[in-house]
């Protein structure tokens, strides 16, 4: 990727973060920022081996998916990711599935690797971590970093160990050696436990398995139903995302019988 390209890649990662809530150096919950960035949101879990996220242009929205069987931290970079295809790629009628070789960063493709250069500049700006290194962590010119300092670095940005390795390597905080040096320390204190030694933000190393569907949903269920495209059971399952029963809408519904589905193919139609 050229330097004109990733300068301007950091220019749109810092105009969407000037939109997000952030504290003193990460954004404290970027899937609520969804909504201020007019973004319609699904968080649905498919399993960890699902895609982990999908983004397109249906109706004149902008629809983001995110797998909620990953951990925490890996969703809130796959939603940057997503987001990052928003701004940089995607047209009327294009859309992005991800998994987990284009999340990883070990796809070849070079709308996924801006994609992730993105998320990375807007989850961990380089100025911010300068801040973070200088004034949060004591001697860490002469000392180097510990395994319970890259915790602490997960719990401020909002990120996974390896993120917080890769974009500290990319930006020359840390070499070859330092990272297989932290990689082998994580391994043998585990994740949980070092973001629970930091007092860190332990729910960022589990999965939140959490179903969070925007309420304009509900209309795409009512039209898939009454066009035969699922079946009762699914339309059940996904009213109940909103604590809604067959009773509370029975006056948009149309009398038929399906075939069975569920509501794992409904969010996968999505992308069709």
């Amino acid at each position: 990727m050229q330097e004109l390209r990733r300068r301007e890649i950091r220019i749109k990662a810092d105009s969407v973060r000037e939109k997000c809530k952030v504290s003193r150096y990460g954004i404290i919950d970027l899937f609520k920022d969804c909504e201020r960035l007019e973004y319609k949101l699904l968080r649905y879990p498919l399993g960890e081996k699902a895609d982990l996220g999908f983004t397109l242009i249906k109706e004149n929205d902008t629809v983001i998916f995110t797998n909620t069987s990953s951990h925490l931290s890996r969703e809130i970079f796959t939603l940057a990711h997503e987001i990052g295809h928003v701004i940089l790629h995607i047209n009327k009628g294009e859309s992005f599935i991800d998994d987990h070789i284009t999340i990883s960063g070990r796809s070849k493709d070079e709308k996924e690797q801006e994609a992730n250069y993105f998320a990375a500049c807007l989850l961990m700006p380089s100025d911010d971590v300068e801040r973070f290194l200088d004034l949060e962590l004591v001697d860490f010119s002469k000392q180097g970093l510990s395994a319970m300092d890259i915790a602490r670095i997960m719990s401020e940005f909002n990120v996974s160990f390896d993120m917080a390795l890769n974009r500290l390597e990319n930006l020359e905080k840390i070499n070859s050696n330092e990272r297989l040096r932290l990689d082998n320390e994580r391994n043998q204190k585990r994740v949980g436990n070092l973001l629970r030694s930091v007092g860190g933000n332990s729910k960022l190393n589990e999965a939140s398995e959490c179903i969070d569907i925007p309420y304009e949903y509900i209309e795409y269920v009512i039209y898939n139903y009454n066009h035969n495209a699922i079946p009762k059971e699914t339309l059940e399952r996904a009213l109940k995302c909103f604590r809604l029963t067959v009773d509370d809408i029975s006056d948009k519904l149309m009398d038929h019988a399906e075939e069975p589905d569920d509501l794992e193919d409904l969010i996968g139609g999505l992308t069709d």
